[in-house]
């Protein structure tokens, strides 16, 4: 059992190495990198297809990643926003890794690309404990999946700097108790934001680019007290991240 701990601590330590390398590497380039970590189901590639048309039209630069086990259908769909996407195949794996990331990101991001967007495996138990390298870590939970979510999965929700309620317009058929879903939220991540999207409706699109951008710009995002328990004071999750400021 010890060692199994060991080896888990090791594997850790290994990535939390290269997602700091990685950062450094983004930064350099004036490049913020925003993991989005959900279960399958949560709306995730609707409401990131709505952002990466947002950003388009805004003239902003985004590329975005996406990953699953199997199947190309999440970057076809994100592709019809008319930004690089690019597909990774995990073969079983159910998370993410930054030296993983890396190898993908080489070679193949283009230059001028200010936000990279990164849509995790659909699952919140091992991409959770994965540095990427990111800037800004977000979780997102469908009103459909219960107000409990975030005390199921504590380390997800509790290590985000952004938290996003999707399928909105479906609260009321739900019967999604936002009040409860709130304080779940609090409980395990005092302090972050919590915002109501729907991509079918329009409602909240835009949310996740502008937080992303004020990140891009030098703004702080959101410090749980999960990650300062974790790494020390004045760190995130993967450390303390300096944004990249760069013009879009």
């Amino acid at each position: 059992m010890c060692q199994t701990v060991d080896l888990r601590q090791a594997v850790l330590a290994r990535n939390d190495d290269s997602a700091r390398e990685l950062r450094t590497a983004l930064t350099a380039r004036g490049t913020v990198a925003v993991n989005l970590l959900s279960s399958p189901g949560s709306g995730k590639t609707a409401l990131l297809e709505a952002e990466l048309g947002l950003a388009r039209r805004r003239g902003v630069a985004v590329a975005a990643l996406t990953a699953d086990l199997a199947t190309e259908n999440d970057a076809l769909r994100l592709a019809r926003s008319g930004a690089p996407v690019k597909q990774v195949l995990t073969d079983g794996l159910c998370h993410l890794e930054a030296r993983m990331l890396a190898g993908h990101l080489d070679g193949w991001l283009p230059q001028d690309c200010r936000l990279l967007f990164v849509e995790n495996v659909g699952n919140l138990v091992c991409p959770a404990s994965y540095d990427l390298g990111e800037s800004l870590r977000v979780v997102l939970a469908s009103v459909t999946e219960g107000e409990d979510k975030p005390l199921k999965y504590p380390t997800a929700f509790g290590l985000a700097n952004l938290v996003l309620v999707t399928k909105a317009d479906l609260a009321a058929a739900a019967e999604f108790d936002e009040a409860a879903f709130l304080a779940s939220v609090q409980r395990v991540n005092p302090g972050v934001e919590v915002v109501h999207t729907s991509a079918r409706t329009g409602d909240g699109v835009g949310a996740l680019l502008d937080r992303a951008l004020a990140v891009l710009d030098g703004a702080e995002p959101h410090r749980p007290v999960m990650a300062a328990v974790a790494h020390g004071p004045g760190h995130s999750h993967g450390g303390h991240h300096h944004a990249a400021q760069a013009p879009r």
